[in-house]
């Protein structure tokens, strides 16, 4: 089971809002999924995300896929050490390897806690 303490989209993105402060990366559903990272795009300090556009991409040997933005707001820092350690996605998705970290101004309506989350992820 995923951690209950942060929201997530169908898309694999997970957010971790304390003090008007959102936590942004993906999910090991998604670096499962991608396999073998080889390259990830993050966007600058100061820039500025909407709900539901794209932030970066993460590529891998299979696929390069966008990353969603699960909130609005400014990017108040980037966790620029995971471009070149990549193999954090694999073994810390839900602590190392953060993203972004966004001075909330509005939330998705599409978030969805861990237990809804966890119907995204089924097999088959």
């Amino acid at each position: 089971m995923r951690p209950n303490d942060r929201s997530y989209l169908k898309s694999h993105e997970w957010c971790k809002i304390e003090n008007g402060i959102a936590t942004i990366g993906i999910t090991d559903f998604a670096v499962s999924h991608l396999s073998d990272l080889v390259f990830l795009d993050l966007p600058n300090k100061g820039s500025n995300v909407t709900i539901g556009e794209s932030f970066g991409e993460i590529e891998s040997v299979k696929a390069v896929s966008d990353l969603y933005s699960p909130v609005s707001g400014e990017i108040i820092e980037v966790n620029k050490d995971l471009t070149d350690n990549l193999e954090w996605l694999s073994s810390d998705p839900f602590a190392k390897a953060w993203m972004l970290k966004i001075k909330v101004t509005s939330l998705s309506q599409e978030l969805q806690n861990a237990a809804a989350y966890e119907g995204n992820c089924v097999e088959g």
